[in-house]
C-alpha cells in the first residue's frame, strides 16, 4: 500500500437512482476494484486514490450544484463516473477545466470542453459497424428507433440517419419517451403498424426493462438491437423478452478474452459471488479511474491543463484489452453480442 501524503479525492458520479439506479450498485463496485488496486501498488503521485460517491441519478441541475460545492470547496480532486448526457451536459461547464472529468459513458459525441476525457463508446465506433453488420449478415434494411427524450437518444439517432443513407437504408418510424417510462402501449401499437426489420433502442435501464418485457409479450417479429443493453438490465427483462434481442459495447462479462476473464476473477475474488452483475457501464468505471490514474502519472501533477497536453497517445492494457487516448476519447475494440436467454453470447469482432 502506498504511504499516502494526502489522498487524491474523486467524486465518483453514478446513478444511484431512477431508470439507471439498476446498475449504479456495479458502477461503485468496479470503480472501488480500480481504486484499490491503483493504491496497493505505487498510488499516483505518492498519494492514494479516494472515492466520494455523488447520486447521478438526480436531476440533472441538482447534481451540477453538488460537484460544483465539492470543486469550489476543494473537497475533490477529480470528477469520474457514468451517468446520462443530460447530467454531463450541465456538469461540464460548472466544473470549468478546474479539475480533470472522466466521463465513462456511451454517449452520441461531440464533447468538446478540454477538460473532459471519455472512455465510452460513440456512434461512429459502435452503432456505424453494428448497423453494417446488421445489413451484411442478416439483411436488415428498415429500422425503427425507440427512445428515451433528451440529447443522447436524439443526437445518436441524428448519425443513425446518416449511417443507414450509406447502406441503402431506411428509418421508417422514430418514437421518443419520457425517460422513466413503464408503459409503452402505444409504442408498441405504432411498431405493429411500421413495416420494420429492427428496432433500435435508445433506452436507458428500467425504461429497456419494461420495453422488453412488453415487446416479447406482444409478439412482435422484428429483431432488437441496443447500445446500452447490459447484463443486470438483461436479467431484469426476463426470458420472455429476450428473443431476439442483440447489443453492442466495448466490453461484455462473457468476452472470451484473457483480459476480461482476469478482471472477472479479480471482481469476484474481491467482491464475491453474489456482488452485481458485471457489465460494461459497471466496467467503464473501472475504465475510468484507471485512465485518471494512468494521465495523472503522465502528467505528473493533479492539472486538467496539463493532462490535455500528455493525453495523446496514452495507452495501456485493461479488461477492454489494449486502448489508446486519441483527441480526449478512448479507442477500444467493439464487439457485438446476441442474447441467449438471460446472458449474452459474443458473436462479433466489430
Amino acid at each position: 500500500m502506498v504511504a499516502s501524503s494526502g489522498a487524491i479525492d474523486v467524486a465518483l458520479l453514478v446513478p444511484l437512482r431512477g431508470p439507471a439506479g439498476i446498475f449504479g450498485p456495479s458502477c461503485e463496485l468496479c470503480a472501488r476494484l480500480a481504486a484499490e488496486e491503483v493504491n496497493a501498488g505505487a498510488g499516483v503521485l505518492g498519494r492514494e486514490i479516494r472515492l466520494i460517491t455523488v447520486d447521478g441519478g438526480a436531476p440533472p441541475h441538482q447534481v451540477a450544484d453538488e460537484i460544483d460545492l465539492l470543486v469550489s470547496g476543494g473537497a475533490v480532486d477529480a470528477v469520474v463516473g457514468w451517468h446520462i448526457s443530460a447530467v454531463r451536459e450541465v456538469v461540464a461547464p460548472r466544473i470549468a477545466g478546474r479539475v480533470p472529468y472522466v466521463y465513462t459513458a456511451l454517449y452520441e459525441g461531440g464533447e468538446r470542453a478540454p477538460w473532459v476525457f471519455l472512455t465510452g463508446e460513440t456512434p461512429a465506433r459502435q452503432l456505424r459497424p453494428a448497423l453494417r453488420w446488421f445489413h451484411t449478415e442478416l439483411g436488415v434494411r428498415r429500422w425503427a428507433i425507440v427512445g428515451d427524450d433528451y440529447v443522447w437518444p436524439r443526437r445518436s439517432a441524428a448519425e443513425v440517419r446518416s449511417y443507414l443513407a450509406e447502406l441503402g437504408g431506411t428509418l421508417t418510424d422514430e418514437i421518443y419517451v419520457r425517460l422513466g417510462t413503464g408503459d409503452f402501449g402505444g409504442v408498441l401499437g405504432r411498431l405493429r403498424a411500421t413495416p420494420c426489420d429492427a428496432v433500435l433502442m435508445l433506452l436507458v435501464g428500467d425504461d429497456a426493462v419494461a420495453f422488453n418485457r412488453q415487446y416479447g409479450a406482444a409478439g412482435i417479429d422484428a429483431l432488437r438491437f441496443s447500445p446500452l443493453m447490459e447484463e443486470n438490465m438483461l436479467l431484469a427483462t426476463g426470458s420472455g423478452g429476450t428473443r431476439g434481442l442483440f447489443a453492442a459495447a466495448g466490453y461484455f462479462a462473457a468476452l472470451p478474452t484473457a483480459a476480461g476473464l482476469d478482471f472477472d476473477a479479480r471482481y469476484h475474488h474481491r467482491f464475491g459471488i453474489r456482488a452485481p452483475m458485471l457489465n460494461s457501464l459497471g466496467e467503464s468505471c473501472y475504465e475510468g479511474v484507471r485512465l485518471l490514474a494512468e494521465l495523472l502519472r503522465r502528467a505528473g501533477e493533479l492539472s486538467a491543463r496539463r493532462m490535455l497536453e500528455v493525453s495523446e497517445g496514452l495507452g495501456y492494457d485493461g479488461p477492454r484489452g489494449s486502448v489508446q487516448v486519441r483527441a480526449r476519447h478512448l479507442e477500444q475494440r467493439m464487439f457485438l453480442a446476441v442474447a441467449d436467454d438471460l446472458r449474452f453470447d459474443v458473436i462479433a469482432d466489430l
